[in-house]
């Protein structure tokens, strides 16, 4: 033993002195301590991520003896060595040693040379006393340590275990059952202790051994066949092994105590904590929902009808209506809420309440505006969106008109284009066809604006981003490509004609005039239909104004337009005749044009039919933007009205709640008529919302009437909400701090009056500087050196505990109470306690509730639940117990 144990361990296993030195070299025991500290280093290791397969030759270099110091320790040991060389590891060697002497270690005849030379008996000898410094000196147990306070703690536990005797570290665990009773103490569940057997060491040994391995963390340090084996097993790698149990099972009864402490400290607080869960609760549950409604707020997925999105709008509308004015009460009775918690912290001289990250009431304002831009983005995309579907659906209309009326002019062209009549025609009957050609293409060339239209009204339904757009692309190559192809064919009968004309020279000049005038006026007539059955969009009266005087420019040019059909139909007259005169063989057809003298007369009086229709459309729409007109003029009457009366009385609360006229009381009834008054100009609010929906319904963007909006209106009358419920608030906790710290009226009325007078921009908060300017004012002497510095930063830090860098009335005068109010401090409570009790230094539960009040008395009764009293009166308290019970351990 003295070969290798400290100075120090002699003074606690001062029994292994007579030991023989010479069983250390007994192979049996030698392989026990091998195994055994083996595995207690390698439990220590492993949480380095690393462990050792032989102990003499893998502690040689230090560096993992170092590594295991740290572990157990806790502490970090010099810098190791890296080299391979014996200098290198001789070095490492000694810094363990040193580090274990310089825990008050005195190793003997230990020496770094022993080590790196892989002496085992030396190697095993620094082990144990490493265990003994580390996981066996510090155990006490009843005033006793070391290996005695590890042997009485394994004899306190394995007492009610029959057939368990434990006496010492070696034949006592032989049969195993000594171990197990350990187990089966702490975790009866692990091991069914009745079904063992004295007789039968080795199940008892490997069922425990298994048993600590599976479920205790503690790693297999022994086979159970080395101890029954031995006549006496190594008591180095017994106590080894069952010091770990001790460890085990030390940390759980640790934590049983530190609970109990937890939760004596947790019942004096329980009322303000249920406080602050209240606020932590309304304020997740007033976030959840903002982090709710805020994304549907975003969501920009537009629809492709307008009765969707006018769905959506109305939706919307429900949102303004029904969901979100309960959460602008919540809103506001969070923050009631909030200051009245702090308050009653101050008052009870406990640290201000920090709510959790992301639940101050700054966040929650944050995430409310947040709410609020959300909501004026949605409002402003839905109306864009509803603009642009009308949009839309105007020009989806207006490209199928002009589409249908360009295929029905295009229908039976291309047939017609390939024909080869020309091949078998008389003369006559060449000019007639190349002159029809000529007109064909002239009526070709009048139809390319339409074609250009098509395309224009296509692509821009494209950029609006159209939900039919592939029909419409469709529709418009078709046209598109047809088109081209009219074009080549155009050209390639042409060219067939003028082959064909050096031959015919022949040609009814008198058909080509007709051919050449009615086109055009056939197509001034398709134009004239066209725009007389268009739809149009207005949204002022200027614009319908417009629109009429351009249809009555129209009228006026309907004589010259008849002039010209007359002229038309007298060409044609005169063809007829010559036809008649002359015996021309012309089939009664004209060769140039298919435009008949039935189908002008048709057109026009379907021309003279569309312009009363016209007519009427236009004077219904005069008379609906007049109405639209008497709606905006009705809104900005009331809109101008409303909006500065809100202004008003906004200015009007800021000027009362800094005001000293009359008591907090007589200022709080002020405030509270104030409040009443308002809450009654609600129904001119609904009103002005009932004028602002008729508009919305209407579809009437701008109001040049006023330049308030209902989003102006509705942002103004929820802050003159919030204002006034701020105030009230405000002036609330001004009163109960004053009854509370016993503060007069004039003292409340001098407070005020120094706040007023350095509040210099009117906000109702003061700056550090205005503060301190406040304080020397009255009295208070804060200098400019470091000292006046760091007592005004002492009081900042009560002032402003959230250090948002102003100071508010209540903080102010919770300040000023602390400094001169006339308040019972716990000194006197606890005086008057001794009164109460008398010579016999305790109070009964029939006392209290004889002297104090009932509800005064239960909730004293209640606070003192927790707390024992002197053990010969049940039911009492001593003046230490009653003091704790109602101050906390903190305040004593």
């Amino acid at each position: 033993m003295d070969h290798y144990d400290s100075q120090q361990t002699n003074d606690y296993m001062q029994p292994e002195e007579d030991w023989d030195r010479d069983l250390l070299l007994d192979p049996a025991w030698e392989k026990q301590q091998r195994k055994t500290f083996t595995a207690w280093c390698n439990s220590h290791l492993r949480k380095a991520g690393t462990q050792i397969e032989n102990i003499e030759e893998d502690f040689r270099d230090g560096l993992k003896l170092m590594l295991l110091l740290e572990v157990i320790s806790g502490e970090r040991l010099a810098k190791p060595e890296r080299g391979k060389m014996r200098v290198h590891k001789i070095s490492n060697v000694n810094k363990a040693l040193d580090f274990i002497a310089s825990k008050g270690v005195k190793l003997v005849s230990i020496g770094a040379e022993e080590i790196v030379d892989g002496n085992v008996k030396m190697t095993l000898g620094m082990i144990w006393t490493i265990i003994l410094r580390f996981a066996i000196q510090d155990i006490s147990v009843e005033e006793t340590s070391a290996k005695e306070g590890l042997l009485l703690w394994c004899q306190r536990k394995t007492a009610p275990y029959k057939n368990v005797n434990i006496q010492n570290f070696h034949i006592s665990w032989k049969d195993g059952l000594g171990f197990c009773a350990l187990i089966h103490r702490h975790r009866p569940e692990l091991i069914d202790y009745g079904k063992l057997r004295k007789d039968d060491p080795l199940t008892n040994l490997n069922t425990a051994f298994d048993v600590a391995e599976k479920y205790l963390d503690i790693p297999k340090m022994l086979d159970a066949e080395d101890i029954v084996g031995t006549a006496r097993p190594d008591e180095k790698a017994i106590m080894t092994y069952v010091s770990s149990f001790y460890h085990a099972f030390s940390g759980a009864q640790k934590a049983e105590t530190a609970a109990n402490r937890i939760c004596k400290v947790l019942a004096v607080n329980q009322e303000n904590e249920q406080l602050m869960e209240d606020y932590e609760k309304l304020a997740s549950d007033l976030l959840e929902w903002i982090r709710r409604t805020i994304p549907w707020l975003e969501n920009r997925v537009p629809e492709n009808t307008m009765h969707a999105m006018q769905q959506k709008l109305e939706d919307f509308r429900d949102y303004r209506r029904l969901h979100k004015p309960p959460k602008v009460q919540e809103k506001c009775q969070l923050e009631i809420n909030f200051n009245t918690l702090q308050t009653k912290l101050r008052l009870s001289n406990r640290p201000a309440f920090m709510p959790s990250e992301g639940r101050m009431v700054s966040d929650i304002n944050n995430a409310w505006g947040c709410l609020e831009q959300a909501e004026k983005g949605y409002e402003e995309w839905l109306l864009n969106e509803i603009r642009r579907l009308e949009r839309l659906d105007h020009l989806a209309e207006k490209f199928r008109q002009k589409a249908s009326i360009h295929e029905a002019w295009t229908d039976g062209k291309e047939a017609m284009l390939r024909q080869k009549d020309y091949e078998t025609a008389t003369l006559s009957e060449i000019k007639a066809l190349l002159k029809k050609h000529e007109a064909f293409e002239s009526d070709l060339a009048a139809h390319q604006d339409r074609v250009e239209q098509i395309a224009a009204i296509a692509q821009e339904l494209n950029e609006l981003d159209y939900y039919d757009s592939p029909s419409v692309n469709a529709r418009c190559q078709k046209i598109c490509d047809q088109w081209d192809n009219l074009g080549a064919l155009t050209q390639k009968r042409r060219e067939a004609l003028e082959r064909t004309e050096k031959l015919l020279e022949t040609i009814d000049q008198l058909y080509l005039e007709y051919a050449k005038r009615a086109a055009p006026f056939n197509n001034w007539m398709e134009g004239a239909m066209e725009d007389l059955q268009d739809t149009f969009i207005v949204h002022t009266i200027e614009e319908i104004q417009g629109l009429t005087t351009a249809h009555e420019q129209f009228k006026a040019t309907l004589p010259d337009a008849d002039k010209e059909r007359l002229a038309i139909l007298g060409i044609h007259n005169e063809v007829s005749k010559i036809v008649q005169t002359y015996h021309v063989n012309m089939a009664g057809t004209n060769p140039y044009t298919t435009i008949t003298p039935q189908e002008i007369n048709g057109k026009w009086d379907h021309v003279r039919q569309l312009v009363p229709r016209r007519d009427q459309a236009l004077t219904e729409e005069h008379a609906r933007q007049q109405h639209n007109e008497r709606l905006r003029k009705q809104f900005g009457a009331q809109a101008n009205v409303i909006g500065p009366w809100i202004q008003t009385k906004m200015e009007e609360i800021g000027r009362i709640s800094i005001e000293m006229h009359g008591t907090l009381e007589d200022q709080l009834s002020h405030l509270r008529q104030y409040e009443k008054s308002i809450v009654n100009y609600k129904p001119k609010i609904d009103q002005l919302e009932g004028d602002h929906q008729l508009i919305q319904e209407a579809l009437i963007f701008d109001n040049k009437h006023t330049n308030y909006t209902m989003e102006h209106i509705r942002v103004g009358w929820e802050q003159l909400l919030t204002t006034i419920a701020r105030t009230i608030n405000e002036v609330e906790n001004q009163i109960l701090t004053r009854d509370a710290k016993g503060i007069s009226q004039e003292q409340m009325n001098e407070f005020r009056a120094s706040f007023n007078h350095f509040d210099r921009d009117h906000s109702g908060t003061l700056g550090p500087e205005e503060f301190k300017a406040c304080l020397i004012s009255l009295g208070y002497d804060i200098g400019n050196d470091p000292q006046g510095e760091a007592e005004f930063a002492r009081i900042m830090s009560i002032v402003d505990p959230n250090r948002l860098g102003v100071v508010t009335f209540q903080a102010f005068i919770d300040f000023m109470s602390r400094e001169t109010a006339d308040t019972d401090t716990a000194d006197q409570v606890m005086a008057s306690f001794k009164i109460l009790a008398g010579d016999k230094n305790y109070i009964t539960v029939d006392e209290l509730r004889r002297e104090l009040p009932p509800d005064q008395a239960e909730y004293c009764i209640a606070r003192m639940a927790p707390y024992n009293g002197p053990d010969s009166v049940p039911g009492a308290l001593d003046y230490m117990s009653f003091s704790t019970a109602l101050y906390g351990e903190s305040d004593l």
